[in-house]
């Protein structure tokens, strides 16, 4: 390559750099023939700001919070097992953030070793601005609570066990 072609491709890339940013692209591939021998082939780049999904999902350390802190010591074949095998595990039906009451201030929905009936709530998910109430799919009784009020949530992560 000779030196004005250098700086032709160093003007072309720039160019392709400029295009990212005007067009808010995140990603240019060109390739340029010059002969039989001969070509560029150009990849352009650039950091897009880190998608909104990473922050709903909670540190591997808090993947399920049990409710209070002397439920997750005690000792119990439940604590060693995932949660979401559990035959009474109730799971998030979509992402969000859970909250254990209907409004600030008020009484939460239910507490371990409260009895529930098929379909009273138990605690809502909101989603988009949506206020999704989580009905219990069965009667029983609450035997622990696996989130905190106003934690992010993912699909299919378990919130509450029923016995």
């Amino acid at each position: 390559m000779t030196k004005k072609t250098y700086d032709t491709d160093v003007a072309f890339i720039q160019a392709l750099a400029e295009l990212l940013r005007e067009n808010d692209l995140t990603e240019v591939q060109v390739k340029r023939d010059y002969g039989a021998d001969d070509s560029l082939n150009v990849r352009v780049s650039r950091m897009q700001p880190a998608p909104l999904a990473p922050a709903y999902a909670p540190p591997p350390a808090m993947a399920h919070p049990g409710s209070a802190p002397a439920e997750r010591s005690a000792p119990s074949a439940d604590v060693a097992e995932d949660p979401a095998a559990h035959p009474g595990a109730v799971t998030s039906p979509m992402v969000g953030t859970v909250y254990m009451q209907g409004e600030p201030g008020a009484p939460a929905f239910i507490r371990v070793g409260q009895q529930v009936s098929e379909g009273d709530t138990l605690l809502i998910v909101e989603a988009m601005k949506t206020m999704n109430h989580i009905p219990a799919p069965r009667s029983g009784s609450v035997k622990r609570i696996l989130v905190e009020d106003g934690a992010p949530v993912e699909y299919g992560s378990p919130l509450v066990i029923l016995e």
